[in-house]
């Protein structure tokens, strides 16, 4: 396996787990409640980064091949799967803040 899939495998499984790590919107803005909502807009901006990195990857290998919906459908797909455990440390592992 070619070192930049690697690594771009590792950090799109980072970013993916980052915005249920943490309580911040986008990692800067504090907001007392951070819904689901938040959750899905960052997974879904950090898809985007992570898509325009692997493309900048791709472009210093070789010439970029165009993709069609399918591509983007099943590598969000993935993208989502990756974002599994930390889905789970968010809403199921970690303890409520006593009130």
């Amino acid at each position: 396996m070619q070192t930049s899939v690697v690594v771009l495998l590792l950090v799109a499984f980072a970013a993916a787990n980052l915005t249920f790590l943490s309580p911040r919107v986008a990692g800067v803005v504090k907001v007392a409640n951070k819904h689901f909502g938040w959750n899905l807009l960052e997974l879904a901006a950090l898809f985007l980064l992570v898509g325009l990195f692997a493309r900048l990857l791709e472009s210093r290998l070789m010439p970029v091949h165009d993709q069609n919906w399918q591509f983007y459908v099943t590598t969000f797909s993935l993208f989502v799967v990756f974002a599994f455990p930390g889905f789970v440390y968010r809403y199921f592992w970690r303890q409520k803040a006593a009130r």
